[in-house]
Formats: C-alpha cells, structure tokens, sequence
C-alpha cells in the first residue's frame, strides 16, 4: 500500500522549485499519487500607488494571473508527460506558506513537497521562509528538496 496519495508542490517557476516538480511527480507515478500544484499570486501593492508609474490594478492582477497560470500548467504538462494526474491552481495570498496550507487541507493531501528555497535574495543561503513557515505551521508531512 503507497504511503502518500495526494501530493501538493507549489511552484514559483524557480530552477530549484523546478526540482522538488520533478521530485513530486517521480514520486507520484511510483505510488499511484496524484499532484496538485499552486502558484501564489502577490495581492496589489496599494502602497506603490504613490510611486513614479503606478500600475492599474487590473493591469498588475492580469500579469500575476497570467505568470503564475504559466508556472501551474509548467507543473501540469510535467505531470501529464510522466502520465501523473495533475491539478493546478493558482491562488492570491499575502503569505504564500498559508495558502499552501489551506491548500493541502482544501484537497485532503498528504504529503507537500517544497524546495528548500525559493525567488527571494538571502532567503537563498539558508531554509527558504515559506518553507520553514509551512515547515512550522503544518501537521502534514512535507518533503524539503534541495
């Protein structure tokens, strides 16, 4: 009996997030698991209104939906090409570690796979922030890929 059947890897079209993909997916087709993926969309900046250019707000929302609708079907045709199951959303948060969470609950999962870091800066030297975040805040498993 497989151990994991619902596995949730979110994406934020990083080479390393491209990994803990690969590593999903692998682990999915040897178990008869499922995927699920998400892409965290950044809510509108209110406070760079004032800047120089600001952005629309309809404009900024497009763009976040169009790059991470990229990174979510990135995730799915990887999947579809292992011959995994796949389903992919993307999603707005302030905090992409609690969307991750409400995620993994909304679709019963049972494992979430997670690189060890992710976009930002210094993040990049030690344990990624929203992984450590989910890493805390979770009950469920969660595999950190390096």
């Amino acid at each position: 009996m497989s151990l994991y059947k619902r596995v949730l890897v979110p994406t934020d079209g990083s080479e390393i997030t491209a990994k803990a993909v690969q590593t999903a997916i692998a682990m999915a087709r040897q178990n008869g698991a499922e995927v699920f993926t998400i892409a965290v969309k950044e809510p509108f900046p209110y406070s760079a209104i004032s800047e120089m250019q600001p952005v629309p707000p309809q404009e900024f929302y497009d763009a976040q939906e169009r790059i991470a609708a990229e990174r979510v079907k990135a995730v799915m045709d990887a999947a579809l090409g292992a011959g995994v199951k796949c389903t992919g959303h993307t999603v707005e948060a302030l905090h992409p570690w609690e969307a991750i969470i409400d995620h993994a609950k909304a679709h019963s999962c049972d494992l979430i796979v997670m690189a060890s870091h992710g976009r930002r800066g210094l993040a990049a030297l030690m344990l990624g922030s929203e992984t450590q975040r989910v890493l805390i805040h979770t009950t469920l498993p969660v595999l950190v890929v390096r």
